[in-house]
């Protein structure tokens, strides 16, 4: 029988952390752009053409129903075929987790422009304010007042779930503990040394979603 020695995770602390880095980075980066174009799709699937609209709306559900696995294998594997290209592991990588954050994020926004007033926009009418200064200045701020806490539980969720590209050789947090858990033979402590670095980060922002949402209540009634 096994004897389980979690002092040895001790010896691999700077590659686990390395991993981490790589994860948050990821996750940071594909959160802030997947957001903005999130936001953008948001407005697109509003907008008063209707093929545009079914279009857009088809990548939402499209993005949205399908498994992020198969999302990311598609492009890291078919995506080169397809248009003949020889793209590097990380910008797949990125390119999945962002159009994948994108089509949530897009949900969350598409609820938050529903909810701002239409006085808000007779009055960028009244001051006449051209479209974008409307977008920049009037719509995409109270937008985003309202969606933070939801969209900083989807940035919790993009950090749990990037776990997947470790499945495409990446080495972050996941794959970086496979590794090791692989070459030691120890498995049981590398893996729930991986799982108990997830939760210490995830935990911390689910909670701060939370206290975010209740001050944003409180402050703004919104």
């Amino acid at each position: 029988m096994m004897t389980l020695d979690f002092t040895q995770v001790f010896s691999y602390w700077q590659v686990l952390l390395q991993g981490l880095g790589l994860t948050l980075a990821f996750t940071l980066s594909c959160a802030v752009i997947g957001s903005l174009a999130g936001f953008i799709v948001s407005l697109l699937r509003l907008s008063p053409f209707r093929p545009l609209r079914w279009l857009v709306t088809l990548y939402v559900e499209f993005f949205r129903g399908t498994p992020l696995l198969i999302q990311l294998f598609w492009v890291f594997f078919c995506f080169p075929v397809v248009f003949q290209l020889n793209i590097a592991p990380w910008l797949c990588v990125t390119l999945s987790l962002v159009l994948y954050m994108a089509a949530i994020t897009s949900e969350t926004f598409r609820g938050s422009l529903k909810s701002i007033a239409g006085e808000q926009h007779d009055a960028c009418v009244a001051l006449s304010l051209t479209p974008m200064a409307k977008i920049l200045y009037v719509i995409f701020p109270q937008a985003l007042l309202r969606a933070v806490p939801t969209l900083l539980s989807n940035v919790v969720a993009l950090f749990k779930e990037s776990a997947l590209i470790s499945s495409v050789g990446v080495a972050d947090l996941m794959f970086v503990g496979q590794s090791i858990s692989n070459s030691t033979a120890r498995p049981v402590e590398f893996l729930s040394a991986v799982a108990v670095i997830y939760f210490v980060v995830a935990f911390p922002l689910t909670r701060l979603v939370g206290v975010v949402e209740s001050r944003l209540l409180r402050r703004y009634a919104l």
